[in-house]
């Protein structure tokens, strides 16, 4: 299917708008509240949008105007950004895990007007830092409990906005049609914010033209249909959740779920069976670690059939079930009565025909491991700067280790360095304010994205960051996120930092996965009490090694770990460890580590 033809020439509002007057009753959305899944249509998510953007226009957020949200994924997310959508406006994703500080940096760069706080706990993040921002003039929160008694003129309750915006309507009925017979696809939708592994965050404006761009790139790279539905979970201010939960859903009219909190995503899952599931790396390994503690507690006989069936299914698991011989498929068939369907259900992943991964690099062994199980796992790359995905493996010529092939309308080379560079509508338009930084970015209409990789026959192997690649004394060239995503293939192993730029030898710093460690600890009868104390065990060390061991025998000699060190606390957000996103940021765990780091090569010279 060649959906880039098929596709409107419509914006994401213009989009919504078709929808609910082409499939009006079909429903769009459904949100679980009290454990009860309430739907919403098409029709009905058109004109509550309608509602909110005149109501956000009432308070003064014009055309251009910029509007943040910081909130978990919920209905009033994506109702509140089609909103201001519709009356032209520009949405900010905020995210709702960063600290007051973090919070006031976005919206002062992003001179963000309106901001819909989901709660009394992003209220307070924006109140506290209020000084700071002298473009904001309301804050509109849809869950008002412990705000009633605020003294707050400027905070206003989104049924309030919903309110003004219905009577705005009635009032000037064919305001919001005019609006959107207005818009074009060169109008800025989003200004989505970097991780800032590296420095401060950056904001990509990501225009209505580079959406439409892009949605080929997810619905026919990944064979998406309309039949679809999916649940959304991961935080919508970053770009890979945009492009599942609005993006391909709005041109397809496929069903958006969102559950009760990020707490409740694996019942959620079970519940909903969706079809089509996206998780950055993080969320498989919890996946995996989950279904190992299981497997923990089951007896003997049940363990040594799990162990069985990964053995007689594992050699074939990357052809697709079409290119299977007779045997093979009677095998799995078996193996999936017996063992694979009881794991499917447990995760919530039996319906799942379209599974991802993206966002950062993800262990191989993982991929293996979920595609075993009959979880059609696939990689897909691409950044903020490419309004999602460039790259994806393909169902029927899948090679393991790769992050695939250009989807539709994309052109991708590899400069001298190796460095990939990017061409296509779906480029962005730019970091706002910052002239500097776009032009170091897009040169000559190619983007260049700062990883390097390895392309043969229009397959693309990522190799890492082009600024993260260590040299060591001896002039080889490592990259450490090969190292790191084979070491964290260990069930027992969360987070892995490894070092070896100018070193004789690869050290790391290992955080342990407290859940999966902890159930081992119980089984061997080993006491602990805390993270600490449980990091700082000798068994739990040796264990570790053993898991570092078994790594090294898949990596170069060059590449293996020599030595580690065990973190006695989870590397932390608020701490200024990892981004919003998980991601490591290398430099302040150096800076902070550095005597830990320094312990490891103390006899360097011996070495």
């Amino acid at each position: 299917m060649t959906a880039n033809a098929e596709l409107p020439e419509l914006s994401l509002p213009q989009m919504l708008r078709h929808n609910a007057r082409h499939r009006g009753d079909r429903v769009a959305l459904r949100q679980k509240d009290f454990g009860i899944w309430h739907p919403v249509t098409w029709a009905e998510y058109y004109r509550r949008a309608r509602h909110v953007g005149l109501g956000l226009r009432a308070l003064g957020l014009g055309v251009g105007g910029h509007f943040a949200v910081i909130s978990e994924n919920r209905i009033e997310w994506v109702i509140a950004q089609m909103g201001a959508g519709i009356v032209r406006a520009v949405t900010v994703g905020v995210y709702p895990t960063s600290p007051a500080a973090e919070v006031a940096y976005v919206l002062e760069h992003s001179d963000a007007e309106i901001v819909l706080c989901e709660d009394q706990e992003q209220a307070d993040k924006v109140l506290e830092v209020r000084d700071r921002l002298p473009c904001l003039r309301k804050l509109v929160v849809p869950e008002m409990k412990g705000l009633h008694g605020y003294d707050e003129p400027d905070l206003l309750s989104f049924d309030a906005v919903e309110r003004m915006g219905a009577e705005a309507e009635a009032r000037e009925p064919g305001a919001a049609d005019e609006l959107l017979d207005a818009q074009q696809l060169a109008d800025i939708a989003l200004m989505i914010y970097t991780s800032g592994s590296t420095g401060k965050p950056k904001g990509a404006m990501i225009s209505y033209a580079n959406i439409r761009a892009a949605a080929p790139s997810i619905i026919d790279g990944l064979g998406l249909a309309e039949r679809d539905s999916l649940l959304s979970y991961l935080p919508l201010c970053h770009v890979a959740e945009q492009a599942t939960t609005n993006f391909a859903p709005m041109y397809l009219g496929m069903l958006v779920n969102f559950g009760e909190s990020l707490r409740t995503v694996q019942e959620d899952l079970r519940e909903v069976a969706p079809t089509v599931f996206l998780g950055v790396p993080r969320i498989w390994e919890k996946l995996h670690s989950a279904i190992h503690i299981k497997m923990l507690e089951a007896g003997g006989v049940r363990q040594w059939l799990y162990h069985r069936a990964l053995a007689a299914c594992e050699p074939f698991c990357f052809r697709s079930r079409a290119r299977l011989t007779t045997g093979e498929m009677l095998r799995y068939r078996l193996y999936y009565l017996l063992v694979f369907r009881a794991l499917q259900n447990f995760i919530g992943l039996r319906c799942c025909r379209v599974a991802i991964t993206g966002a950062a690099p993800i262990a191989p062994d993982i991929v293996r491991f979920f595609r075993t199980i009959g979880v059609p796992l696939l990689e897909v790359y691409g950044q903020t700067e490419t309004t999602g995905v460039v790259t994806a493996q393909h169902p029927e010529r899948i090679e393991p280790g790769t992050i695939g092939e250009a989807t539709p309308g994309v052109t991708l080379r590899a400069a001298e360095d190796g460095e990939l560079l990017v061409a296509g509508g779906m480029v962005f338009e730019g970091y706002y304010k910052n002239a500097q930084a776009t032009d170091e970015t897009i040169r000559d209409g190619w983007l260049h994205t700062g990883d390097v990789v390895e392309m043969r026959d229009g397959i693309v192997r990522m190799v890492d960051r082009k600024k993260d690649i260590m040299i060591t004394a001896g002039g080889k060239n490592l990259s450490p996120s090969e190292i790191e995503n084979t070491v964290k293939a260990s069930p027992y192993i969360k987070e892995c930092v490894a070092m070896g730029e100018a070193r004789k030898y690869i050290s790391a710093l290992i955080q342990i996965d407290y859940d999966t460690v902890a159930k081992w600890a119980e089984e061997n009868g080993i006491a602990y009490t805390t993270f600490r104390s449980l990091a700082e065990n000798p068994q739990v060390e040796a264990l570790i090694d053993r898991e570092v061991v078994a790594a090294n025998g898949q990596l170069p000699r060059v590449a293996q770990v020599k030595r580690f060190a065990l973190l006695t606390k989870e590397l932390d957000h608020d701490d200024d460890e990892v981004t919003a996103t998980m991601k490591i940021r290398r430099g302040k765990i150096h800076e902070k580590y550095s005597e830990l780091i320094e312990s490891l090569y103390r006899d360097e010279s011996a070495a």
